[in-house]
């Protein structure tokens, strides 16, 4: 039997395992290819260091300007040995009163932080003790997935909000007077939007929360919506560090230099069965947000490093020149890549 010249070549092309030629296949698409000639490189480094260091420069001194106050409390509100068995005795007074010079006029407002040191929010088995579900929708109570310790309570039923984060949900308390007189702290919009709208449900009221045999932390009123409750929603956005602050409110009237600020702190959070430590923080902010050196020392590092590879390169451009290739010999400037002559 004979087979005839097309369907050998046909079956041949299909045993042929040679891809075939294509500008996609060939990396041959059209594209920005630069030359990185002597004066392209030199340029570019002086233009991101003329930029990079006015930015550095005005971030420090935008940070330079907050005015920042830290009071570490922890050891100094407790008066027992065993600092442990203090915090968790219901029947202690744990008031505890701290004053404050301010050392420069603070303008309103005025960012009222917690800061834990040694919490570790970001251990895998914490962050993930929560039902987002259960959170976002009245329907959803029930779901207690992931939830584990603290998933239901002493009768079987689902805690609303449940979880370890939430159980541990901080409950240090801080009241302030500035020279004798009452401060309200104002404890509104201290949440993101997106986490108020989105994250947390509107018609989700807590139930069974903080009512077992050990109490973790803060309890929460029951006739508010999980989106109302702001200290629930700022706590549970779990930080990725073990040292961090947390917003707590803010005061919204200026403090003049000189002015004493009394604080009466309620020591309830326990911090001293892992060894971290508390401490209440005043701040004021700027364009840049709070205090923060690293991004003015960076963008001043990264411009004066790229000013100074700049006058290098002129430096040596100057001493010894090279001449430049002709660009026509590149493989893109071709008109035939496979017959270059």
């Amino acid at each position: 039997m004979s087979v005839s010249g097309s369907e050998t070549d046909s079956v041949a092309s299909r045993r042929s395992k040679k891809p075939k030629y294509s500008k996609f296949t060939q990396q041959e698409l059209p594209a920005c290819k630069p030359l990185l000639t002597p004066g392209i490189v030199i340029g570019a480094f002086s233009l991101i260091g003329i930029v990079f260091v006015p930015i550095g420069l005005a971030s420090l001194s935008a940070s330079q300007d907050i005015v920042e106050l830290i009071d570490r409390y922890d050891a100094e509100c407790v008066s027992a040995n065993d600092k442990v068995g203090f915090i968790q005795d219901t029947k202690t007074d744990k008031a505890c009163t701290r004053k404050i010079t301010v050392p420069k006029p603070m303008k309103g407002p005025i960012h009222i932080y917690y800061q834990l040191e040694n919490f570790y929010q970001n251990h895998r088995r914490y962050v993930k003790s929560r039902n987002d579900e259960q959170l976002r929708m009245k329907e959803s109570a029930s779901l207690i997935t992931n939830c584990e310790p603290e998933a239901t309570s002493q009768d079987g039923a689902p805690i609303v909000p449940c979880g370890l984060i939430a159980w541990s949900l901080f409950n240090d308390t801080y009241s302030f007077s500035l020279n004798k007189k009452a401060v309200e702290v104002n404890k509104k919009n201290i949440a993101w939007d997106s986490d108020k709208s989105t994250k947390f449900g509107s018609d989700v009221f807590p139930s069974n929360f903080q009512k077992g045999g050990l109490i973790g932390g803060a309890k929460l009123n029951e006739k508010l919506p999980l989106s109302q409750q702001e200290d629930l929603i700022v706590w549970m956005r779990t930080a990725a560090l073990p040292t961090f602050r947390k917003l707590y409110g803010r005061i919204e009237t200026d403090i003049m230099a000189s002015d004493e600020i009394t604080v009466v702190i309620q020591n309830n959070y326990n911090t001293y069965s892992f060894g971290g430590t508390k401490a209440l923080v005043l701040s004021t902010t700027s364009w840049i947000g709070g205090r923060n050196n690293f991004i003015g020392v960076a963008y001043v590092a990264i411009g004066g490093i790229c000013l100074l590879l700049a006058m290098g390169f002129v430096v040596l451009y100057v001493l010894k020149p090279r001449t430049l290739g002709d660009p026509s010999y590149l493989s893109w400037n071709k008109e035939n890549p496979d017959n270059p002559n």
